[in-house]
């Protein structure tokens, strides 16, 4: 699929496009149909003119197959000319395009993949999303000053479930708790019953479950079906099992499950109010997630550079221009680290409840905010 989002004016100069490659279809759809939304959205009220270049958006659906992910960029950059590559709904689709960026020499401005080393893929990538290790390490220390003592990981089988599954372990057992069992799904499983079996038959205080966005309707469809939502196991997390755009159709034995997340739909800020009422707007039949606010972010961390480059940057420059970027956010102040090109930002310990805004809708509720948060896995 290939769209153009853009306006065309009487600008002296060529447009400069923006490659955005993301999961449009398959069933990792959502991821893509969110992100796309916030940029739409950051643009819708930022204009399409920065520092005298018309923004063109050019929009490639990769399916999320790597095999397309690393066509799409590489059609973009030669075909297209575009100046920045974005998105990425997954590792292993940052993975296929991070050599694309580095041999073309423009920036990739990673919008969702998690896992902490691809930072390291490229010297052009800028990741405005979060961390496995950032949110998987903040709950494992919340579990263990909440009397949970045992606990069980159940991931998904690919990078950023292996880096969730480390990062809690690690910090979980250093605060002096037991793994009993680190169980893994193959990422395209749809079939989680033979794992929840055994996490039933364990017993933990608590499972530790990370899958990507998506994903997570069906994971807890089936832990209901075992039997766990009446077994005393809590559930305990990365957001991504407790989506805000799937939250609702989940029901109500999401209620009481405790994730850590750099956002939430109820965040509590002007700022947020704001963007959910335009995005709302924009997308009737939507709500805001954290793969909304990636996008919203990403779109304008890149017309910072824009500007700051005066229109002219070449790659290195535009990279130099990401670096270093803090401002306030729908999720709070996020910073891009000039060092790393990472994100550090504030991380939200989160439980599921009804009806707090009085709408009879579910919705994760910050309670605890760990500030100014760096991927924890890095040398800080």
């Amino acid at each position: 699929m290939l769209s153009h989002v853009c306006v065309r004016t009487n600008a002296a100069t060529k447009p400069f496009k923006v490659g955005f490659v993301v999961a449009m279809s398959g069933p990792f759809a959502s991821t893509g149909v969110e992100m796309l939304a916030g940029a739409k959205l950051f643009m819708a009220e930022h204009g399409n003119i920065v520092a005298g270049r018309e923004i063109e958006l050019v929009v490639r659906d990769d399916n999320g197959t790597p095999e397309l992910t690393k066509r799409a960029a590489q059609e973009l950059v030669v075909n297209d000319k575009v100046e920045v590559l974005a998105g990425f709904s997954l590792t292993p689709l940052a993975l296929a395009a991070a050599p694309i960026a580095t041999q073309a020499k423009i920036p990739m401005v990673n919008m969702l993949a998690a896992t902490s080393s691809i930072i390291n893929s490229t010297p052009y990538m800028v990741r405005v999303s979060m961390t496995l290790p950032q949110t998987s390490v903040t709950v494992a220390d919340w579990a263990s000053n909440n009397n949970i003592k045992r606990a069980v990981t159940l991931v998904s089988d690919f990078g950023p479930g292996i880096d969730a599954e480390n990062s809690f372990k690690d910090r979980f057992i250093l605060n002096g708790g037991k793994v009993m069992d680190t169980l893994r799904v193959p990422l395209k499983s749809n079939d989680f019953s033979p794992y929840l079996q055994k996490v039933k038959d364990l017993a933990p205080d608590a499972v530790f479950i990370f899958v990507p966005v998506g994903l997570g309707a069906n994971l807890m469809k089936q832990f209901n079906e075992r039997g766990l939502e009446k077994s005393g196991i809590k559930v305990i997390g990365p957001g991504d099992v407790v989506d805000d755009g799937d939250l609702n159709a989940m029901g109500d034995s999401t209620i009481g499950i405790i994730t850590a997340y750099p956002y939430s739909a109820s965040h509590n800020s002007t700022m947020n109010q704001k963007f959910i009422k335009a995005f709302k707007k924009a997308n009737p039949q939507m709500r805001p997630n954290a793969i909304a606010v990636f996008g919203y972010d990403g779109m304008r961390v890149i017309y910072e550079a824009i500007k700051k480059t005066n229109g002219m940057g070449n790659g290195d420059q535009l990279v130099e221009a990401m670096k270093g970027q803090i401002f306030e956010s729908p999720r709070g102040q996020i910073y891009i680290d000039a060092t790393t090109r990472d994100i550090v930002q504030s991380i939200y310990i989160r439980r599921v409840e009804r009806n707090i805004k009085g709408d009879n809708e579910l919705y994760n509720t910050e309670f605890q905010e760990i500030k100014d948060v760096k991927d924890p896995r890095r040398n800080n």
